[in-house]
């Protein structure tokens, strides 16, 4: 029976790794349908390679230093459980490779992609998961500080503070560093709009991460015997109402609609396995119109030009989800209760000072030894000119 059981949770967790890997397509054509036509095959290919990257530097290192598990052992050992310890791991590889594809959106159409590359391999092997394994793994014993101190631990069910504000604050760290789009805001303050070349791909890519999401949270409980419906039927309730409050701040702009659901989606991966539904209406709905405010002053009145918003939408809704899980959580406002509101906050507030001081020393590195920026013939002609030349190459040998 414990070996049936071991086989029904390694079908239930790659399930999960595969709705997740899913997830990835959604970045990609969310990004590929907001940037500019000359800049999507980057778009694209920057995806995929990141997520490329991530795999070698989790699976040799950030893995190792977030839970103290590596894989060297003899592949008998391996398949040890079912090899239950091995689609653990692809699981957590895909929420480690969305910090990369969170970030990627906010430096769109002027980063290097080589150097993005290099970034993502520190970011993935040693900034992530050194908090990953502070909320995850109880490493340095803050968890157990907190809990001393507040009565309970610092609880992310999900990912909304560990996954999803650590990869908006590390883009933000990356976005201040690489400066704004050659000729977005001019010498005299007006604002060159860039709207998205294509809704359907963006939508296509929102409705991707929207789908793919039933599985990062569900599946986060990475054993059958400990799936909920109750985290299910609060993801949908955070989206819905991140997706009505979008619609109605955005004034029925497409752009803020469906990024709607995913502001919701992200609000609610901390605390959906302890909100009664009708929180996570409210917490959605919060995350929703928090998103389309700060999207607005973000590239309008800061002239931070975050390409997507990622900062608004995965960093500031992430952190609200962690502080939400504190709130909502509480058995006074029909949560499951055993969360503590300080210790959402202090875990949220730690793991944004990690996200954006180690962003910012990973991009300052990067940009200081072998520079992030294009050069203005590289921006001016598309995202990387690498990329195109690749494709002509391509098209040459082919005889297209």
């Amino acid at each position: 029976m414990a070996d049936m059981q071991t086989s029904n949770d390694v079908l239930f967790i790659l399930l999960g790794a595969i709705m997740v890997l899913a997830m990835h397509a959604g970045f990609a054509f969310l990004e590929l349908g907001t940037v500019r036509k000359k800049n999507q095959v980057n778009a694209l290919v920057k995806i995929l390679a990141d997520f490329a990257i991530s795999t070698i530097a989790y699976f040799f290192i950030g893995y190792v230093i977030a839970y103290g598990v590596n894989f060297f052992n003899g592949a008998d050992q391996l398949a040890q459980k079912s090899g239950y310890e091995l689609v653990k791991f692809f699981f957590l590889l895909t929420f480690a490779a969305a910090i990369p594809a969170i970030v990627s959106g906010g430096i769109a159409e002027r980063a290097r992609f080589n150097p993005q590359l290099a970034a993502t391999f520190m970011l993935v092997g040693f900034v992530y998961p050194f908090f990953e394994g502070i909320a995850w793994n109880h490493r340095l014993g803050v968890q157990d500080w907190l809990k001393a101190s507040f009565g309970a631990e610092f609880h992310d069910f999900a990912g909304s503070v560990v996954v999803h504000a650590f990869g908006g604050w590390i883009a933000l760290a990356a976005v201040l560093l690489l400066g704004a789009r050659r000729g977005r805001y001019t010498k005299e303050g007006r604002i060159a709009a860039h709207p998205p070349s294509s809704i359907p791909f963006l939508a296509l890519g929102a409705w991707i991460l929207t789908v793919g999401w039933f599985g990062f949270n569900v599946m986060s409980a990475q054993t059958i015997s400990g799936i909920s419906g109750l985290v299910a039927v609060n993801s949908l309730m955070a989206m819905v109402g991140g997706t009505l409050a979008a619609l109605w701040m955005g004034k029925n702009d497409p752009g803020f609609a469906y990024n709607g659901p995913l502001a919701g989606l992200v609000a609610v991966c901390a605390g959906s396995d302890l909100m009664h539904p009708i929180g996570a209406l409210f917490v959605g709905a919060v995350a929703g119109a928090m998103f389309v405010k700060m999207f607005i002053l973000t590239q309008n009145r800061w002239k931070i030009d975050d390409v997507l918003g990622v900062w608004p939408l995965h960093g500031l809704c992430g952190a609200w989800g962690g502080i939400a899980a504190g709130i909502f959580g509480l058995k006074a406002l029909g949560g499951v209760g055993n969360v503590s509101f300080m210790s959402q906050l202090l875990g949220t507030l730690l793991g944004v000072v990690v996200a954006f001081a180690g962003g910012y020393l990973v991009y300052g590195l990067v940009k200081k030894l072998i520079g992030i920026r294009l050069d203005p013939e590289e921006e001016f002609n598309g995202a990387d000119l690498t990329i195109h030349k690749i494709s002509a190459t391509a098209e040459r040998e082919s005889g297209w």
